[in-house]
């Protein structure tokens, strides 16, 4: 690490006890106090980092041989060990919660309990009183956090997907009756968000009269045809046209990435055509082009749909499938991967399997945490098997349910569960929640292993990632996904918006050589929503639903597994 500083040494530290704390005190009660104790010591000597390293922070005392050695990994790649492990098993949106001024982990425990687990949901929270509700809270609280979770949401560069959506979904209520559509990356489907992005056919005045005192700092983005703003310090831009007939233009001049609007304006000045978001024209004469396909009509140009308006897409979108054969959230019978109170979840099996059904899915397929994961309170085998009885008993009640498990990765691939135990299961989810700081050689070997394994249905999460907080681990993912391809494993598509892994580029690549399901590993009912942004990443990768295990009903999926499991032991 170039950048090592003490101050970035004492942090990890600072940081991972928090982490500790945050998930409980566990099997170790001394574990955070440790960390936190060697932070303290260290930022009270003299030397900087690059001495401490030179010595392997030798005769510093709190920091036994064990922080020492990784906090020497860390200084070599950049990764603390511990802090990645504890994190592993947090709810992404849980840890952005740190972000909040005031917020430390006791009171994100008590959030968390309470079904707030993200700032989205804080930041709703505390407007409609359940924050001031909540033990040691308060309504001075509740104000309080909800101008810092603003203020932490406004400083993201990008937001994720979910984010994005639910504000333009907003944006579109207020411009009822004006034809709002949802525009830009969120139209698109991308993983982050940087603009929240809207289109209207409507007056300047017309939007100014809706949104005035809605969006903060509403301003013309002159000599565009848009307003430009805030909303909960999410960036926000409403593009408008004020006629009918210049509408298909703005669409396509908001609904495409750079390159594409670009290479989009060069093929309409070689045919003799000026387009941007004030219409389409020709020989200074404004042309009547209601609809995107009217202005590609008069190019003489095929529309491309707007979840193929991405570079990667520049060489393949006309041998994918046209947008009406995409897989859609409709068309998912299965929400399979699915937390509950037996693990780190917020519900029961019986109240996730109602929601599933409310939703208009099919079954719910469990998967809880595996022994491994002591932290996300991850089940023994005796726990297993008596939520395995559970299951039984709810399916002879007739919930559709379905009894699976997300199993952890061990470190040399291996599972947390013997064979024995796993085929009592009806499928498996694998997946990786420690270790990430492997090499990429072990890492792969790891993952292959796992993925090869004759009782494994879904690798689960397959890079680790999380959006706008940390990358894929390191690992041969191609290496990977051949495993999975030559053993029939399917690959996760995880629909939480602060995961979207696999990445929709990857299954654009895989999409003929895997099945893949769209799991939305769901820890409260809420969650099971999120299916929708798991949608969002298949159809960017051009997935039909026959390319979706979870588009089957949960008697084809118990064939399905059984036909997997049978072609590998034969």
């Amino acid at each position: 690490m170039s950048d090592l500083t003490k101050k970035s040494l004492v942090g990890v530290l600072k940081t991972t006890a928090d982490l500790l704390d945050l998930l409980g005190v566990g099997d170790d009660p001394f574990r955070a106090q440790a960390f936190r104790s060697a932070s303290r010591s260290l930022e009270s000597v003299d030397a900087e980092a690059e001495a401490l390293v030179a010595s392997g922070f030798a005769g510093i005392p709190k920091v036994g041989k064990a922080i020492a050695a990784d906090l020497l990994e860390y200084a070599r790649g950049g990764v603390f060990a511990p802090l990645e492990d504890a994190a592993s098993l947090i709810p992404a949106g849980v840890l952005s919660l740190f972000r909040v001024r005031g917020l430390g982990p006791k009171k994100i425990r008590a959030l968390w309990d309470a079904g707030i687990d993200s700032l989205e949901v804080l930041r709703e929270a505390c407007r409609d009183g359940r924050v001031a509700g909540l033990k040691g809270f308060g309504a001075k609280s509740a104000a309080s956090f909800l101008e810092a979770v603003e203020f932490a949401l406004s400083a993201q560069e990008r937001q994720h997907l979910s984010t994005g959506l639910q504000v333009a979904q907003a944006l579109c209520r207020r411009l009822e009756g004006l034809e709002p559509e949802l525009s830009g990356d969120v139209r698109r489907g991308l993983d982050t968000v940087r603009v929240a992005r809207v289109t209207v056919t409507a007056s300047a005045q017309d939007v100014l009269h809706r949104l005035s005192g809605v969006v903060e700092g509403l301003a013309p983005v002159d000599p565009k045809p848009l307003f430009a703003g805030r909303v909960d310090g999410v960036p926000v831009e409403i593009a408008y046209a004020p006629t009918p007939g210049i509408r298909g233009a703005l669409d396509l001049m908001m609904g495409g990435s750079t390159e594409y609007r670009e290479g989009l304006r060069e093929e309409a000045r070689a045919r003799g055509f000026d387009l941007s978001g004030r219409g389409l024209k020709k020989g200074g004469a404004v042309l009547d082009t209601p609809s995107e396909a009217d202005v590609m009509r008069e190019l003489g140009l095929p529309l491309r749909p707007a979840e193929y308006r991405e570079p990667e897409h520049d060489d393949v979108w006309t041998s994918l499938p046209p947008p009406e054969a995409l897989v859609r959230v409709a068309d998912l019978r299965g929400m399979l991967h699915t937390h509950s109170l037996w693990s780190d979840g917020a519900a029961s099996v019986a109240d996730m399997a109602a929601e599933t059904l409310r939703l208009g899915h099919g079954f719910l397929g469990t998967g809880d945490h595996s022994r491994a994961a002591h932290y996300a309170n991850g089940l023994s085998i005796e726990r297993l098997q008596a939520h395995i009885r559970e299951v039984r008993e709810l399916q002879s009640a007739g919930v559709p349910v379905i009894a699976g498990a997300e199993v952890d990765i061990l470190d040399d691939g291996s599972l947390d569960y013997p064979d024995e135990v796993l085929e009592g299961l009806d499928y498996v989810v694998a997946s990786v929640h420690s270790l990430f700081t492997l090499d990429s050689a072990r890492q792969t070997e790891r993952l292959i292993r796992a993925a090869s394994h004759p009782l494994v249905t879904i690798l689960g999460h397959p890079t680790g990632r999380l959006e706008l907080r940390r990358p894929s681990y390191a690992v041969d993912l191609d290496a990977v996904l051949a495993a999975c391809e030559a053993n029939g494993t399917v690959v996760e598509i995880n629909a939480n918006a602060y995961r979207l892994d696999l990445d929709w580029r990857v299954a654009l690549r895989w999409r003929s050589r895997l099945t893949f399901a769209i799991n939305t590993d769901a820890h409260v009912p809420g969650g099971l929503s999120d299916a929708k942004y798991g949608v969002m990443v298949a159809r960017k990768a051009g997935l039909t639903p026959s390319m979706v295990v979870n588009t089957l009903s949960q008697a084809e999926f118990l064939q399905f597994v059984a036909r997997q499991r049978a072609t590998r032991l034969s």
